[in-house]
């Protein structure tokens, strides 16, 4: 397919990569910001665009990759007719994009996507079409890009992302605490890698209850008692330990952990 990507931040830039490892051609990077977008289009082999008036309309599909809150007011510079136009985003309903085309759609990436990294990850895609023709070519492109495609309305798409900022962003949040738990108390974060990724790889094939381990699974209160006398003078992260504590105890059965 030929191509037009709107946007040049992470999502446009990964998913930019993958569309050509894909062998589609991609003609154009559109957006606002002049270096971003003409150090994109370099690495795409594409034209580079900042001017609205002049987005090229020759394309047979336009992924826009833009922030939630600038997708409402699309409309008010895209123009597209008849143009298959798809956004990105997971809390913002397809039909954001009917005043930019008659025909229009989703394609959400379900991963957490950095331009700094190179190497290409493995992105399941939510996708979604205002009509059953558009949602078959949104859906048939993916599945060129992708080998995990799941057809989901607004509903699903905000749902799934729900899920998705438990097990990702919050998730690395307590990488963050943990980091700095280790700065201030002069421990090699280094460390914990491993077990992180291994947490991580068992979940390849076990559910994350029954790969559950640590002292809160296993009602240990002795060496809950003596974490929660260390962290007394970190009366925030005291807090989240006793709440995620907690959390385990009420939603796991009793039982022996590893860790």
């Amino acid at each position: 397919m030929k191509l037009v990507i709107i946007g040049s931040g992470n999502a446009a830039t990964v998913l930019g990569r993958k569309i050509k490892a894909a062998d589609h051609t991609i003609m154009q990077v559109t957006g606002r910001n002049e270096t971003a977008v003409k150090e994109l289009a370099a690495e795409l082999e594409c034209n580079a665009n900042t001017d609205a008036a002049r987005i090229d309309h020759s394309a047979d599909m336009y992924i826009v990759a833009l922030t939630d809150k600038a997708l409402p007011q699309l409309h008010q510079w895209l123009q597209l007719d008849k143009k298959l136009v798809v956004h990105t985003a997971a809390a913002v309903p397809k039909d954001v994009l009917q005043q930019v085309s008659k025909n229009y759609g989703v394609l959400y990436p379900l991963q957490t996507l950095r331009k700094e990294q190179k190497a290409l990850p493995d992105i399941p895609f939510l996708v979604d079409g205002n009509s059953a023709d558009d949602l078959a070519l949104v859906q048939d492109f993916a599945n060129t890009i992708s080998n995990k495609v799941l057809v989901a309305g607004d509903e699903l798409r905000l749902r799934m992302h729900v899920a998705a900022v438990f097990a990702g962003n919050f998730t690395n949040h307590l990488y963050v605490l943990a980091e700095d738990f280790c700065k201030k108390e002069q421990i090699d974060f280094s460390l914990l890698l491993p077990l992180i990724n291994e947490t991580a790889h068992r979940l390849q094939s076990l559910s994350p209850q029954q790969s559950q381990t640590g002292p809160a699974l296993r009602r240990d209160s002795m060496t809950i008692d003596k974490h929660l006398e260390i962290l007394n003078a970190y009366p925030e992260l005291k807090k989240m330990y006793e709440l995620l504590t907690e959390s385990i105890q009420k939603s796991q059965p009793y039982g022996a952990g590893l860790v």
